[in-house]
């Protein structure tokens, strides 16, 4: 087991440079065997530049660690967005599918999956309602602004806004999130922490210690080879994405799926390493950090994703449409309504992850049979 954690340490650590190679090698070929050594190569540095995160994550504490996991897989769907918006036939409606996608994803699939599993293995999991709300409070109005209110203004027809709209919702996003992020780690602090329901209420670093002493948290000199690598990690991550972007597409194609299944494809690959952590998280009864994880995902998706994309688009002169169809408005609804009830005691049980994933396979349902 020793010798399989050392060989995993410094496949991670080789991460960077065994995709940057990839991608100056192959980054431009085409085939199949092209289009899987570089998602490959994609993956790796995805669950690399995690695990760096969780390094620091390890060393700055709650809620200081989640929301560096946080930035970090919001930096990669970014990236991921932007890569596509610059490949290939414009997709007005790739950012749009993406923030759905995420937002629908960590709604009921990460958060229904974590409560589910807290639930089956420890009963009643509980949490603090202050922050759940607190993600909820800034959430919402976010969704609501970017993927509903586009249909209802009356500058520009369809789901899109004025450049003007696009702008000013952008910034309204970028604020929220600022605000959150003063809430999260400076006024309210002790809403994101877990409650005091066992010996252990520190951050959850994937180590189990219920069962013995929390490994003491790693140096100066180790964090700061964590930061670099996580940078390094994120740099190989935004252009094997670039690289990635034909070959999702044309996948898509092939497939002659719905184009709104480019949005999802990129969630669920920026989600993989975060739904992996949560769910040991919850399976070690720390539900609290699966629901700092999950929504917390979706927050900064919205708060920092849409700007980023806006002012790409303004810049290229693309049209960004923003709207969802009436269909996807009502499960959005309903998503937010569960969500409401589900986080609105500080406790949970199995009935209420069931409940989340069976609105998380309606949706997915919808997507091919619209």
């Amino acid at each position: 087991m020793a010798g399989t954690g050392g060989r995993l340490r410094w496949l991670v650590l080789a991460a960077p440079v065994l995709g940057l190679l990839a991608w100056f090698a192959i980054g431009k070929a085409g085939g199949a065997v092209a289009g899987l050594l570089l998602a490959a190569m994609l993956l790796a540095n995805v669950v690399g530049a995690v695990q760096h995160a969780e390094v620091l994550a390890h060393r700055l504490g709650e809620p200081y660690g989640t929301l560096v996991l946080t930035l970090a897989v919001t930096v990669i769907e970014a990236s991921m967005i932007v890569s596509l918006m610059l490949n290939g036939e414009p997709n007005p409606h790739l950012a749009r599918d993406s923030v759905h996608a995420v937002v629908v994803l960590v709604l009921h699939g990460l958060a229904g999956m974590s409560i589910l599993l807290a639930a089956w293995k420890h009963g009643v999991p509980e949490f603090r309602t202050e922050g759940a709300n607190a993600f909820l409070t800034v959430l919402l109005p976010m969704a609501v602004l970017v993927l509903v209110l586009p249909n209802h203004v009356l500058s520009a027809p369809g789901p899109y806004f004025s450049p003007v709209q696009v702008g000013f919702v952008a910034f309204t996003c970028l604020a929220l999130y600022g605000v959150f992020l003063f809430v999260q780690t400076v006024r309210h602090r002790a809403f994101f922490t877990a409650p005091d329901t066992g010996p252990h209420t520190g951050p959850d670093t994937g180590a189990d210690t219920a069962g013995g002493p929390q490994a003491p948290p790693p140096g100066s000199r180790e964090a700061w080879i964590a930061f670099a690598m996580l940078v390094a990690s994120l740099v190989a991550v935004v252009l094997l994405a670039k690289s990635m972007a034909p070959f999702i597409r044309g996948g898509v194609a092939a497939l002659g799926a719905p184009l709104a299944l480019e949005g999802v494809i990129i969630a669920a690959i920026v989600l993989l390493p975060e739904t992996a952590s949560a769910m040991q998280a919850a399976l070690r009864n720390r539900l609290q950090t699966s629901i700092n994880l999950a929504l917390g995902s979706a927050v900064a998706c919205i708060g920092l994703t849409i700007p980023t994309v806006a002012l790409v688009a303004w810049w290229m002169g693309q049209e960004l449409a923003l709207g969802i169809d009436q269909g996807a408005t009502v499960l959005l609804a309903l998503s937010f309504a569960t969500a409401i009830i589900t986080y609105g005691t500080g406790r949970t049980n199995l009935l209420a992850g069931f409940v989340h994933l069976v609105l998380l396979a309606t949706w997915v349902f919808v997507i091919f049979q619209p």
